[in-house]
């Protein structure tokens, strides 16, 4: 989605061929669209190993997609995801982003404008194959009064109906990110429950972080620095203590105009909060500047606490599970078949279960 989110890849999850061929609840130009990228996309793939395989392909290329593979068996051999032709195929799109999702949301509430598909449910944003339209389509809303955020997505999943390729726009990463990614994206695969995001982000990341560290395990290096995790979650947390105060201002009997006020204040807050934490405790660590210095609005809050939210759920799941992914994946889902309520009820009560194990334990 990672919606780039932070520090993490972007990504986005909406199989968005088949949300066009199936779906007639809106526009048949954004439809059209939507199909006409996907199948650009499917025309543009390569097999991997025809490119390693051709003496035209650079040396670079060759690395790269060398690696991918190697990180692609890992994923069904070592982490039981599926095995098939995703990530065995490569497409360049010469450009950086494979799609440019729109979000919004009213001027004074954060509840995003949703929009449905029959395979993927409801997702809080919309996608286009094309910048412009992107631009546009995020104009129109922000005529209609709405706070919008474009932001530029350089991976996603269709959830196992196509194969997914790697792509151009993935190869910047470094060796351990694009490995990541490929856990990540085969895990939507693995299980998608149609309709929540958190579930879904949360698991793949779980995933993603657990595969990596078996991955970097299996490749004798070191464990990643636990700094980089650190200052993560302290910037997310500080996103999203700020987006409860703003939830609080908009619920609260205040007027438009003092509503608008205290938005205006909150974001000002947020900025001199951060600029506390990066000289305080990050030694001037400045990795999320660019952030910071874009506009800030409601819209840009929304992909936070997505892809965290039941990360430890999980991480208890796993524990209990023995470590053993087939186990663990077959407990996934029967949470995924529970009821919305019943789901976060249970989640939430692995959370407090991971809080009160030490984390030795869990690991």
């Amino acid at each position: 989605m990672p919606i780039a989110l932070l520090d993490r890849p972007s990504r986005c999850l909406v199989p968005l061929l088949l949300g066009a061929l199936l779906s007639g609840c809106s526009s048949l130009d954004y439809y059209s669209q939507i199909g006409r990228g996907q199948l650009d996309l499917l025309a543009a793939r390569r097999p991997v190993d025809d490119l390693l395989a051709d003496a035209s392909t650079s040396d670079d290329l060759k690395h790269r997609l060398a690696l991918a593979q190697q990180a692609r068996d890992f994923a069904s051999a070592s982490l039981a995801l599926p095995n098939n032709r995703s990530y065995r195929v490569y497409a360049d799109l010469g450009r950086p982003y494979v799609v440019w999702n729109v979000f919004a949301t009213p001027e004074l509430s954060l509840e995003p404008v949703t929009h449905c598909f029959p395979i993927a449910g409801c997702v809080a944003y919309r996608g286009f194959y094309q910048q412009g339209r992107a631009l546009g389509a995020a104009a129109l809303l922000k005529g209609e009064g709405m706070d919008t955020y474009v932001a530029g997505i350089e991976a996603y999943s269709t959830l196992g109906w196509f194969d997914d390729p790697i792509l151009n726009t993935m190869l910047h990463w470094d060796d351990e990110r694009l490995a990541a990614v490929i856990f990540h994206e085969l895990a939507h695969q693995q299980l998608y429950v149609a309709g929540d995001t958190a579930f879904n982000e949360s698991f793949a990341s779980f995933v993603e972080q657990e595969g990596l560290r078996q991955w970097r395990a299996t490749r004798h290096l070191a464990p990643a620095h636990p700094a980089d995790e650190l200052q993560r979650r302290q910037f997310t947390e500080m996103i999203l203590a700020s987006r409860a105060r703003l939830q609080a201002l908009y619920e609260s009997p205040a007027t438009e105009d003092t509503k608008r006020a205290g938005k205006a204040a909150e974001f000002e807050r947020l900025r001199a909060e951060y600029r506390k934490l990066r000289e305080t405790h990050w030694n001037g660590d400045r990795r999320y500047d660019a952030w910071m210095a874009q506009p800030l609005n409601n819209a840009r809050l929304l992909p936070f606490g997505l892809y965290d939210r039941w990360v430890d759920a999980f991480a208890t799941l796993f524990h209990a599970a023995g470590g053993d992914w087939p186990t663990f994946y077959r407990r996934a889902a029967a949470l995924g078949e529970l009821a919305t309520d019943e789901r976060e009820q249970a989640l939430a009560a692995l959370v407090e279960q991971r809080k009160d194990t030490p984390r030795r334990a869990m690991q």
